[in-house]
């Protein structure tokens, strides 16, 4: 029998995942958390991981066929009919019934980006300017929205297409009702260059000024906890990044 060895997939002092064979190992001591993803995947009208068992801290869950979407930093191989599919089970997801916890609200995300502009500025992690710019764009997005069943952490890398279908979506530890722009702000995070995919798949009116606002908020507070846990947020695609090409766009 061939021996199978261990992939760290992620890990920081928080929570990890490992994947053994066909099997992914999430270990994460806060079970609240864990919980909320248990009930997201089994409320989710799209496409999930199937839970293998669960025993706390340890959630077992079988691997999804293909591969992920793309990942920041890098091109995408996926074609453009897949980012597409992506948009459309995006799409179905928003159109489901709300799930019961309710996301960050509109206060508490403007006192998160107080501080964490502050945070920058002091800490000199980025160039002033940079940070006033990507302020100005992020505030747009702090405006009333009409909440959905959202993923809440819909990055490139958890949602996963087999040709050009999507096989399953990863990670739904911050599923909660939200603005269904933050999730496709994050989906395209790193690569605007498939926007306009995403959007069609969507198929319904989109305000692309918003979702560069939450490109803009969702790096702007997603920095320091980079920093903190080991990453660096100055890698191609990753936030630093953005903000800086934020910036200089606007």
């Amino acid at each position: 029998m061939e021996k199978q060895g261990v992939e760290v997939v992620v890990a920081h002092h928080e929570r990890a995942t490992l994947r053994v064979g066909d099997v992914f190992l999430k270990i994460d001591t806060d079970q609240a958390r864990t919980e909320v993803e248990i009930d997201a995947m089994e409320r989710a009208p799209i496409p999930t991981p199937e839970i293998l068992w669960h025993r706390p801290p340890v959630l077992a869950l079988a691997a999804l066929p293909g591969a992920a979407l793309g990942r920041l930093g890098e091109p995408s191989t996926a074609s453009p009919a897949a980012w597409a599919a992506a948009g459309a089970a995006v799409r179905v997801l928003h159109d489901a019934p709300l799930p019961p916890r309710s996301g960050r609200g509109i206060d508490e995300l403007a006192t998160e980006l107080d501080t964490e502009c502050a945070w920058l500025a002091t800490n000199g992690v980025l160039p002033t300017d940079v940070i006033t710019r990507n302020r100005r764009i992020a505030e747009a997005a702090l405006r009333p929205w009409t909440p959905v069943f959202t993923h809440g952490d819909l990055q490139v890398a958890h949602v996963f297409v087999d040709g050009d279908e999507v096989t399953g979506v990863l990670d739904w530890s911050e599923a909660a009702q939200g603005d269904a722009l933050y999730d496709l702000a994050t989906l395209t995070l790193g690569h605007p260059e498939h926007l306009g995919e995403v959007v069609a798949g969507y198929d319904t009116e989109v305000d692309l000024d918003m979702i560069r606002a939450w490109w803009s908020l969702r790096s702007l507070r997603g920095v320091r906890w980079l920093v903190e846990h080991g990453f660096d947020p100055n890698s191609p695609g990753c936030e630093a990044d953005i903000l800086r090409n934020q910036a200089m766009r606007a």
